[in-house]
């Protein structure tokens, strides 16, 4: 393979890599603390909060997937992104409620909630499903890049590992918050870049009309198609129910100085990615007119396609940079917060009791590094993005039941929170076995967990009266006032 980059982009590339690292080296020295390094102290104000919910949430596996999505299913493709344009109203709504339970890990209000036994599966779940996702975005961002530069996939993988996993270990989420600040500029660059020179090249929108089918201008498929209104219902409430348990939203949500930092800083921040979302889907529709016949299994490379025919010498490198921006952002968050649950939920309450505050900070950071590893192997078992998105949509209302019901309804409890995680689990891939769509199986699993856990919580004895303190005692008193906390309490 042949470097294909000029000596610009080069260039562009190289002051954004060296700049990156240094300001991720330079704010790491703020962190002396396991709190520090795993929530920032709550100290972060509103524009951080939303750097951070927006590099977070998005990696260059997820825009290379909406335009590949587009590119065979037309504006329905967006679907696999704005899933979550619904649920981002619900967020103004969910952060105080993160943010007043002033814990570091949704394990943690596991453990308060239904036990140490569902919360230590969770967290065990959890970090395997956080080594997966940054496997997924380290090889989608590798074999997008590839092509561009002509840099082998393996190289683009171990520099992007190395730059994040040397901020990350260092600073922790005060680094990671502080480069998503950074890379959030990036992310918009990457989403929007291309539309120009796109647009001139097929002669406007008139153009793209001109060439491309009718039944891509369909915000849903057609009956039999790959994104009816029903499946995009089904994936809707998925994400609505499972979007609370999804392992970093504590970090993103919980971690800004007033609630008003938090409600702000995650809604406006996603609200930013739909947008952004609309910049992909728009250039996997413009790729139908300049490549087209591409089949239907190498529909993801269209993206990479299109930065390497559309973009000229210095914007290649300037695209390049975005794209390693966005994987860094969500992994590095990611290495972050799958070191919190093993250090908090796994090894602090099983294997190392009462060691010092540097000793956890020590196995904080050597966790992490553990998980990336472990994430980088497991990335190379996946073969599609859009796969890959469906099925942890589908799968984390099995638990997001259990927090929503544990939110809303003191009467629920841990056997309740277990028949329903069981129970919702069996169901969805016993009916996916039997060779039914993604949509039913979602949808019987969701009405099972809702029924078992209301069923089995009311023939059961209740959580103990001072667990569910901790938990609606703690969401009664707003942050600020701390002094009006039930005693006894602690904040973890």
């Amino acid at each position: 393979m042949h470097i294909t980059l000029s000596i610009l982009d080069w260039i562009v590339l190289a002051v954004y890599l060296v700049g990156i690292t240094i300001i991720g080296l330079f704010v790491s020295r703020k962190v002396k603390t396991s709190s520090g390094f795993f929530t920032g102290n709550r100290s972060f104000g509103k524009m951080i909060v939303l750097a951070q919910a927006l590099g977070t949430g998005t990696s260059t596996d997820q825009a290379v997937g909406v335009a590949g999505a587009a590119y065979t299913a037309g504006l329905s493709g967006i679907w696999y992104q704005w899933i979550w344009l619904f649920t981002t109203p619900f967020y103004w709504i969910l952060a105080p409620i993160f943010r007043r339970l002033r814990m570091t890990t949704i394990a943690e209000f596991f453990n308060k909630r239904y036990g140490r036994a569902y919360s230590l599966a969770y967290a065990a779940l959890c970090i395997y499903l956080f080594a997966l996702w940054t496997g997924i975005a380290i090889k989608g961002t590798a074999e997008t890049v590839s092509p561009i530069t002509g840099v082998p996939e393996w190289v683009i993988a171990v520099v992007v590992v190395v730059i994040f996993t040397i901020y990350s270990t260092a600073g922790g989420l005060v680094a990671v918050a502080t480069i998503n600040f950074v890379q959030g500029l990036f992310i918009i660059l990457l989403s929007f870049m291309m539309l120009p020179f796109g647009f001139h090249k097929v002669g406007g929108f008139a153009g793209l009309h001109r060439t491309v089918p009718v039944s891509f201008f369909e915000v849903f498929s057609r009956p039999g198609g790959e994104l009816t209104p029903f499946v995009v219902a089904m994936l809707v409430l998925s994400g609505l129910i499972g979007i609370v348990v999804q392992p970093h939203i504590m970090s993103v949500a919980g971690t800004g100085k007033t609630e008003m930092d938090c409600r702000f800083g995650w809604t406006s921040g996603n609200f930013i990615k739909r947008f952004c979302t609309v910049g992909w889907t728009l250039t996997g529709l413009l790729a139908v007119v300049l490549f087209p016949g591409i089949p239907f299994a190498h529909r993801e490379r269209v993206f990479g396609m299109a930065v390497v025919n559309l973009l000229p010498s210095g914007l290649i490198g300037l695209m390049v940079s975005s794209l390693l921006a966005t994987v860094m952002a969500y992994c590095s968050s990611f290495m972050v917060n799958g070191s919190a649950l093993f250090t908090r939920d796994l090894y602090k309450p099983l294997i190392g009791h009462h060691k010092s505050d540097a000793h956890y900070l020590m196995v904080a950071r050597i966790s992490s590094l553990v998980i990336m590893a472990a994430g980088f192997s497991l990335g190379l078992k996946m073969s599609s993005v859009v796969g890959s998105t469906v099925q942890f949509i589908s799968i984390l209302p099995i638990i997001g039941i259990a927090f929503w019901i544990g939110i809303i309804w003191p009467r629920a409890n841990r056997y309740g929170a277990w028949a329903c995680t069981l129970g919702s689990g069996s169901v969805f891939f016993g009916t996916k076995l039997y060779g039914l769509p993604n949509a039913w199986s979602s949808l019987y699993c969701m009405v099972t967990g809702v029924v078992l856990i209301v069923v089995v919580s009311w023939l059961t004895k209740p959580e103990p009266t001072a667990s569910l303190e901790r938990i609606f005692g703690y969401l009664k008193v707003p942050v600020g006032e701390e002094n009006l906390l039930p005693q006894g309490g602690d904040e973890l």
